[in-house]
């Protein structure tokens, strides 16, 4: 049936969504309770980019030796695991290491799905890419919401990330089931003259994309700590604020292809770019609840398609294998993703939270500036 292996691969990446998104708003808890400074938390919090980064041969390897679907479940299996283990941690150091963990697993999952959704795609002839990435942001608001729930509870994060931990095995072992792509014939690596030829092209649409991706990191991992401290939220509510970029992302990616389809994807990104200048304006002047949610609000909804829309583009770059294009493209990014968080603690740290959220207005500006590195090849083309 048709709708069987698309349903499948949306579970796939809601599933992956919500196991990090799972753990995000235990953060001011923990920080806290463990009596962490914000350069150290800002640290700690990177080990799981850290980890994404150190892996970044791995994922390949193993998809190329034993196929997408073993390789996303077998990861997503152990990724339960440590997820599940983040609630016994009882300082900096044990989470950090378990990020870095989940960090490395979680490159290989997420290889492995896109990989998979990729052979469904060009199996059934559909587009399925974006909305597959928006299926990731549903699962992260789902798995965002329902922690934020159990913190304001004041539920034992042992039981809540077991039980996140298990429905995550099920759930992604039912997706599995519903998959059929044929496998696809390997294609040889692409030699190193092409990735070195390829980085100077690459560079501005990595640039494009880490303005995207230092939203989702700065929402991740400081914007309930911001909500504590520039918006007088509670600790065990803070968590709604990580939710609200979340959900203001996903609306965003489920709208992208159409408004792509209708206004090009430069302007759309242009746009986007406006939407988090805007955004962090709003949060860095925020002295209340009100205008800090319609912040987060607008910065969600104008980074949701600068990272899929990057690597459309990286894809189709003339004269550039199309894996050598991704590839240069998703390590690049990894670089600045790994760079974020502690910036923004050593800012935080040397003037205070507010300061350091400033950085999301130059990803607007970026953003803004750099939206006309999209227009190349196939992309430029069709839209």
């Amino acid at each position: 049936m048709q709708w069987r292996s698309p349903v499948g691969v949306a579970m796939l990446f809601a599933t992956n969504g919500a196991a990090f998104a799972s753990i995000l708003p235990w953060y001011p808890t923990f920080a806290r309770e463990w009596g962490l400074s914000e350069a150290v938390f800002g640290i700690v919090v990177a080990c799981f980019a850290a980890g994404s980064l150190i892996s970044s041969a791995l994922p390949s390897v193993l998809v190329g030796r034993f196929g997408p679907i073993p390789v996303f479940t077998v990861g997503t299996v152990l990724l339960a695991g440590l997820v599940a283990t983040v609630g016994w941690t009882s300082s900096g150091l044990g989470l950090a290491l378990c990020l870095l963990s989940i960090g490395i697993l979680d490159a290989v999952v997420d290889v492995g799905q896109n990989v998979a959704a990729m052979r469904v795609q060009a199996r059934q002839k559909i587009t399925i890419i974006s909305s597959m990435h928006a299926c990731w942001s549903l699962g992260s608001v789902i798995g965002g919401g329902l922690a934020t729930l159990a913190t304001a509870r004041g539920v034992d994060p042992r039981w809540h990330l077991g039980t996140v931990a298990v429905v995550i095995c099920l759930v992604a072992l039912s997706g599995t089931r519903l998959i059929d792509a044929p496998p696809v014939p390997r294609q040889e690596s692409a030699p190193a003259r092409f990735r070195w030829r390829g980085l100077l092209p690459v560079l501005p649409l990595a640039l494009l994309a880490t303005a995207g991706t230092v939203v989702e990191d700065a929402a991740n991992n400081w914007s309930g700590l911001a909500a504590v401290e520039l918006a007088g939220a509670g600790v065990g509510t803070a968590g709604i604020a990580f939710t609200l970029v979340l959900a203001a992302q996903c609306a965003g990616r489920f709208t992208g292809d159409p408004l792509i389809q209708r206004f090009g994807r430069v302007r759309i990104a242009r746009i986007g770019g406006a939407l988090i200048l805007l955004g962090g304006i709003l949060i860095v002047s925020a002295g209340g609840w009100p205008l800090y949610s319609l912040g987060l609000l607008a910065v969600g909804f104008g980074c949701a398609t600068l990272v899929p829309s990057a690597y459309a583009a990286a894809a189709t770059l003339p004269g550039v294998p199309e894996g050598a294009g991704v590839t240069l493209l998703s390590w690049l990014m990894r670089i600045g993703f790994l760079a974020t968080s502690p910036v923004i603690g050593l800012l935080a740290t040397a003037a205070s939270l507010r300061a350091a959220l400033g950085l999301l207005l130059l990803c607007g500006v970026l953003a803004w500036a750099f939206a006309p590195s999209l227009k190349t090849g196939l992309v430029e083309k069709q839209l």
